[in-house]
């Protein structure tokens, strides 16, 4: 039933005079509305509701000048991190005005405040200025555009189960120690540093897990690897985003070069993860397994060290 109806007689036009005959229906957007289409509009108003079209997974909008301006940028803000934080330290003197490299590094591993508060901040401020640029600048939806997305579950490449990249990292995790269960850290790397204050040990595993995924996949897997695709391809971005996982721990693990390798395979197959499922969503959760694990035997490994010594027989 249209607005009008032909006339059978006459083959003219009248109006319907059923007064309780079913309000016509509104044609789409493809469809021509009949008659003056202000006055058509006035007399059959539509809700409408505006939609952001869809970014194509790799669609994204920045490039090499703002990766420049981004690691610009995180350069001064880790300083300027680092001296606030000294700055109130030795005000408090907590710490001499002119310490030493070895007062210094001892100093660090003993404050989890310092250590781990410091790196909270500074991820906030990457954060920070991702946001800011993205969603003022660019005009981009802020996670959307870094690839935080729902698994696809039309996406035959890869699988829409969350709880399944949760446990391939673990899975992986347990992997990793048992290819590098003879592969130490040199005595001296900050990590096995670390892991001598309990204090300390603990704060950095409960990083690795609240923190650390959601960052590194943000700024990797979410921000970096898309750009690189962009313009290498997709198996040389996933490789070069892996070996730049690796070598941002490396400083943690003493440049110990096995250990380092292992970690850039782990970056790998993180990227290629998220480069099948098409979120940043899947690699967060292969990552957060993959700490968990880690941060599990870790625990358990200082509660151990703590109550389970065996006394000595008399």
């Amino acid at each position: 039933m249209t607005l009008f109806e032909p006339n059978n007689a006459n083959g003219g036009i009248h109006e319907s005079s059923d007064p309780f005959q079913a309000a016509p229906q509104a044609p789409t957007f493809n469809e021509v509305p009949p008659g003056d289409p202000f006055t058509y509009g006035a007399e059959h108003p539509q809700p409408y509701h505006f939609r952001p079209p869809t970014l194509p997974d790799l669609g994204v909008p920045w490039s090499w000048g703002h990766l420049i301006l981004f690691a610009i940028y995180g350069f001064f803000a880790l300083a300027a991190v680092q001296v606030m934080f000294i700055t109130y330290y030795v005000g408090t003197k907590a710490i001499s005005a002119h310490p030493t490299q070895k007062e210094f590094q001892q100093f660090a591993l003993t404050k989890p405040v310092f250590a781990i508060g410091s790196m909270v901040l500074w991820y906030a401020l990457l954060f920070g200025f991702l946001y800011v640029t993205l969603t003022f600048f660019y005009r981009a939806p802020f996670w959307q555009s870094l690839g935080w997305r729902k698994l696809n579950r039309e996406n035959r490449k890869a699988s829409a189960k969350p709880w399944l990249y949760f446990l391939l990292g673990c899975g992986l995790s347990l992997v990793v120690m048992v290819i590098t269960v003879t592969v130490k850290a040199p005595e001296n790397a900050p990590i096995q540093d670390l892991f001598k204050n309990r204090n300390m040990a603990f704060a950095f595993m409960g990083m690795a897990v609240l923190i650390a995924p959601l960052v590194e996949e943000t700024i990797f897997r979410g921000y970096l690897f898309p750009m690189f695709a962009k313009w290498f391809g997709i198996i040389p971005s996933i490789v070069v985003t892996g070996i730049l996982f690796g070598l941002m721990h490396g400083y943690q693990l003493g440049w110990a070069w096995k250990l380092v390798a292992t970690l850039v395979g782990v970056g790998i197959v993180f990227t290629f993860v998220r480069s099948r499922a098409q979120s940043t969503l899947a690699s967060f959760l292969m990552h957060l397994g993959y700490n968990s694990v880690i941060a599990f035997l870790g625990t358990l490994g200082i509660i151990f060290a703590k109550y389970g010594k065996i006394p000595p027989h008399h």
